[in-house]
């Protein structure tokens, strides 16, 4: 679970984690955000309307980032994350094909992590 492969990863994850949560949590993005397809934009139009799921998602986003980064509550960090990642993975899928790279990027780092840290899962299955 601690080689410099794991570390890195971890790392990563959580500085793309940090910084994508904290651009939700800003008045003002500081990464400009792309112009979405139509029903993109219509359903992130609905959740920012609600007031608070972008805000949630983004603090969440922030706090999983931490943990990762500060290597506190690994496991149960990307437990969080998971369905997280999987919506990510799913907007771009059938919303918004453009950052699809992205979405994969970070469903892949998230099992990875998952997959080293499983040891710590086993018994949630048995």
């Amino acid at each position: 679970m601690n080689s410099m492969f794991t570390r890195i990863v971890r790392i990563l994850l959580g500085l793309i984690l940090v910084v994508f949560g904290l651009n939700k949590l800003m008045p003002s993005p500081f990464i400009p955000l792309p112009q979405l397809p139509p029903d993109a934009a219509a359903f992130m139009t609905s959740l920012a309307s609600t007031g608070y799921v972008l805000k949630v998602v983004g603090i969440l986003e922030v706090v999983i980032g931490a943990l990762l980064l500060l290597k506190k509550w690994v496991a149960f960090a990307l437990i969080l994350l998971a369905p997280i990642s999987l919506n990510i993975l799913l907007f771009h899928m059938f919303l918004d094909a453009s950052g699809m790279a992205v979405a994969i990027v970070i469903a892949a780092l998230n099992g990875i992590l998952i997959y080293k840290h499983w040891s710590q899962y086993r018994s949630l299955f048995l």
